[in-house]
């Protein structure tokens, strides 16, 4: 009971703030959302349940703590810690978020994407760090540079793939993120 009153005045007071704000900024296109979008949620409430959203188009809203500086297609949003947090990316409508996002609260609306990182992958990222490296250092290659941390994160894939694979059954890692179709800074 406490719960469907809670989200009824959550929408409630959703619908109105959309009603009145005439200064947030937001960036959508003329589509309605879809059918199956879920009600706004935390990021926490995101975070929780991941692999059930997968594909899936979802509504949340947390506080940008970072937009990437490489043409602002991705952001970062907060749940109630620091250590709660998911990757927002661009999708083609957006195009890039604008640097007012940090430290606003924005509601995302999107589909939630999995990346699976596998030894195959790992094996991958390796070799196009390894060319990169002849690029940039020549033959001498990583014996020139100081110590290498790419090294000891593809170990951790590897660690950590290993304890999933005892625990779950699974040979790889995954990563959630969610592609935004439209944003609201509020």
């Amino acid at each position: 009971m406490r719960k469907t009153i809670y989200a009824a005045l959550l929408l409630s007071v959703a619908g109105l703030m959309g009603l009145t704000s005439c200064g947030s900024s937001s960036k959508t296109d003329s589509t309605s959302v879809a059918a199956d979008t879920v009600a706004v949620s935390s990021v926490d409430d995101i975070l929780a349940k991941t692999d059930s959203l997968v594909g899936k188009t979802v509504q949340v809203e947390g506080v940008c703590t970072h937009i990437c500086q490489h043409g602002g297609k991705k952001i970062f949003l907060m749940g109630s810690d620091d250590n709660s947090t998911i990757r927002v990316d661009a999708g083609e409508k957006i195009g890039s978020f604008p640097k007012d996002a940090v430290n606003s609260v924005v509601v995302v609306t999107g589909t939630v994407v999995e990346e699976r990182i596998d030894e195959a992958a790992i094996l991958q990222m390796e070799e196009q760090y390894k060319q990169a490296t002849l690029e940039k250092h020549g033959e001498q290659g990583e014996a020139s540079c100081p110590a290498d941390s790419f090294a000891q994160r593809m170990e951790s894939f590897r660690n950590k793939i290993a304890e999933r694979q005892a625990k779950e059954g699974k040979n790889y890692l995954s990563f959630y993120s969610i592609r935004a179709d439209k944003y609201e800074i509020k």
